[in-house]
């Protein structure tokens, strides 16, 4: 791929992904729930970093709106795709888990085999949920499991775990309200009160449109990795999608888009606007949203972002588009300093526009900006 087409990738995704351009909005105000049903879903395994995700495209918010959008609501936490935790605007949930849910369950019956879960016990612990959480219970994940061995159901060895990730992918639970730094478990049928109903077409319609509006420009492959949706599902969802995508073919590949916003590499260059750098989170959308990739991340740097390639990504440090680096924060009272590790030595003016990336995300927190120190590169 010739460097002017990576570049317009970049840039495209950036604007896709609401990183660049437009914020989102709800009416005239800026809106983290806008941000994360304007992404369709984030994946929030890290619910820090999920939360910083939905800052950083909703500019003026502050995490203590994020949080005031998990207790009324609006938003949840569950495990509608690839079996990871990601947050969606809460009437989008139940299409979503019923896309993958079941073959992602079945996915994992040699773990739950092992760890001695099955059918019997699966039911046991709906009932006793469904009986505990009835009439808006909140309980935190320990909560709910104390409840479950109260019951007689085993909990240890990560069968608690297992068990809840069970029992949302069923759609009987959610994760929802804030408590303390985690969240409330509480059933999804009366927490989520307008569940937004769509047929297996329809929804696989939708998961297109939606997955390359706020991803795209990306590929059927890409969309098959995020969703986990299976080959002939992916064909037809595109298909059922084509009058409102763009298809434009890059080196080979087939890239797609918004019709709204076709990608055009003949008419568009590179003078567009620069977005600014960012500070985004481990585990963000911008890299972790595509099967491919390499547009933003070389590969020779993989390995400092994914050390040891182990599922685990780093807050990344972005310029124009380009992973250049990671971060880290330390917390001090009322204050947060920031550390970087660019792969390359900064200039002035790269140090100045980190620096500013730095104290936005310190006002994000409601901390005063502490120290922004640089790494060897």
């Amino acid at each position: 791929m010739q460097r002017a087409e990576v570049m317009l990738l970049r840039r495209r995704r950036l604007e896709s992904q609401r990183l660049a351009g437009q914020p989102a909005t709800r009416g005239d105000a800026l809106d983290p729930v806008a941000a994360a049903s304007g992404m369709l879903a984030v994946q929030a395994q890290d619910f820090a970093a999920a939360k910083w995700a939905l800052g950083v495209r909703s500019p003026r918010s502050t995490v203590a709106d994020i949080d005031a959008a998990f207790d009324s609501g609006a938003l949840v936490r569950s495990w509608p795709f690839r079996g990871t935790l990601h947050v969606v605007a809460a009437e989008e949930l139940g299409w979503m888990l019923a896309l993958t849910s079941a073959r992602t369950v079945r996915s994992a019956a040699t773990r739950q085999r092992q760890l001695g879960l099955d059918e019997a016990v699966f039911a046991r612990a709906s009932d006793v949920t469904r009986s505990i959480l009835r009439g808006g219970v909140r309980l935190t994940r320990d909560e709910l499991y104390a409840e479950l061995e109260l019951a007689g159901i085993d909990t240890a060895r990560q069968r608690g775990s297992n068990l809840l990730w069970y029992l949302s992918h069923i759609g009987l639970v959610c994760l929802g309200p804030t408590a303390g730094t985690g969240q409330s478990v509480v059933l999804t049928s009366e927490w989520i009160r307008q569940p937004r109903e769509l047929s297996r077409a329809e929804a696989l319609t939708e998961l297109a449109v939606r997955y390359f509006e706020t991803h795209g420009p990306a590929t059927a492959r890409d969309l098959l990795w995020w969703s986990n949706i299976l080959v002939p599902e992916a064909t037809s969802a595109i298909e059922g999608a084509r009058d409102r995508l763009a298809e434009t073919v890059i080196d080979g590949s087939r890239y797609f888009s918004s019709a709204t916003r076709p990608l055009d590499p003949d008419v568009e260059s590179g003078a567009a606007r620069r977005p600014s750098t960012l500070l985004l989170p481990g585990f963000d959308e911008y890299l972790l949203g595509y099967r491919d990739r390499t547009a933003q991340l070389a590969e020779e740097h993989s390995p400092a972002v994914v050390p040891g390639s182990n599922g685990i990504f780093l807050p990344m440090l972005v310029s124009q588009g380009k992973i250049v680096g990671t971060w880290q924060r330390q917390t001090r009272r009322s204050i947060v300093d920031v550390h970087v590790t660019p792969f390359a030595p900064l200039s002035g003016s790269e140090y100045l526009r980190v620096n500013s990336a730095a104290k936005r995300y310190a006002r994000f927190l409601g901390l005063r900006p502490g120290s922004m120190t640089v790494g060897a590169a």
